[in-house]
């Protein structure tokens, strides 16, 4: 009697995919997409789960308010904390000393008070009758928050990273205030990019660039304008063979409109800041929040990596939050009520159809 074969399915698994989510931050999405954390888990959900690797991150600046450092600050603060080796280019005469403004990751205790504080917050008020037993069958999610913070942490702005971080060999700070052109600085990323090549379509360890202000004033090259887009279309093709991520910051106020639509089509996730006046008694009239408010984060484009689908966004403006003048959060734009109250922004009345008359249908 023949032996019969075991029956092979189509479908196999992709065991470098598996593997990979093995590394320290890194996670896996679909489309074999690997990702790494932004620094901020609001701007993870956001954006399908944080930055793609060998994706081009290019966040405008605002002229008015130096928001976008707060995103760099926790992108480059992530990796630190994961050990990923990280690359930062700036225009001032000292870059590594920039290194002692990065906020340092909040304790484990902290962050479980502070998830406390904020579901008694955003939680939807129980009757007390039903509370008491909705308590008792509560599940304990300490576990699965202790692997979410191998992905991404909380970080305390307030407190600075500490050294132990920024002191290892995997931290490479370049000034380019004196360069006359961008040609050391494409060399540093060519041999920066060349120790992190994707070349199984595993990821041993993924690297971060970082730069900072590409356009700034008091660098040389700042006026040429063909010569900044040939370094970033020669970055982002570097980067998107390798295991490694991108975040480029510039100021589009000091680029032309037409350099400005280049640079911006260059991007895979593009996002830009945005200030919020002290004394805006209009645009306060209209959002929820207002006083608690720093500034705005949009996001015009999100990266789509090995495939066709677009990612479609449930808002694509969101406040940028201070809370307890601590933790960077994200929230959606929410309409004021319409009276200023805290009810309702439908109205008072209570009823069904939302009208001020009292009718046979309100209760």
């Amino acid at each position: 009697m023949a032996t019969t074969k075991p029956r092979l399915s189509s479908f196999s698994r992709n065991l470098s995919a598996v593997s990979s989510s093995q590394t320290p931050g890194v996670k896996c999405g679909p489309n074999g997409t690997m990702f790494v954390s932004s620094g901020i888990a609001d701007l993870d959900k956001i954006l399908g789960g944080g930055f793609p690797l060998g994706s081009l991150v290019m966040v405008m600046e605002d002229a008015e308010a130096p928001h976008h450092m707060l995103l760099l600050r926790n992108f480059m603060s992530q990796g630190l904390v994961h050990g990923q080796p990280l690359l930062y280019a700036s225009p001032s005469k000292d870059p590594r000393g920039f290194l002692g403004t990065l906020p340092s990751p909040a304790s484990l205790k902290h962050d479980k008070s502070r998830d406390r504080e904020s579901e008694q917050e955003k939680g939807l008020r129980i009757a007390w009758q039903y509370k008491k037993y909705m308590g008792e069958n509560q599940p304990n999610f300490d576990s699965h928050r202790d692997n979410k913070q191998d992905y991404c942490n909380e970080f305390d702005l307030r407190k600075p990273l500490e050294r132990h971080y920024f002191t290892r060999q995997r931290v490479n700070c370049v000034g380019i205030q004196d360069s006359k052109n961008l040609a050391a600085l494409q060399e540093h990323c060519a041999s920066f990019l060349a120790q992190h090549q994707r070349n199984d379509g595993s990821c041993a360890l993924a690297g971060r660039i970082a730069i900072q202000s590409l356009c700034a004033p008091q660098c040389e090259h700042s006026n040429m304008d063909w010569e900044m887009l040939s370094f970033i279309k020669s970055l982002k093709g570097m980067v998107r063979s390798s295991n490694a991520v991108v975040v480029i910051t510039f100021p589009p106020s000091l680029l032309s409109l037409s350099s400005t639509k280049r640079w911006q089509h260059m991007a895979d996730t593009l996002l830009s800041v945005a200030a919020i006046p002290d004394e805006d008694k209009e645009l306060a009239k209209l959002l929820s929040g207002y006083q608690d408010m720093v500034g705005l984060l949009n996001v015009h484009k999100v990266a789509r990596l090995n495939t066709q689908v677009p990612f479609i966004l449930e808002a694509t403006t969101f406040s940028i939050k201070l809370q307890k003048r601590r933790f960077l959060v994200l929230e959606c734009l929410n309409q004021a009520p319409v009276d200023g109250s805290s009810g309702s922004s439908y109205g008072t009345s209570g009823s069904c159809s939302g009208s001020s008359k009292a009718g046979t249908l309100d209760f």
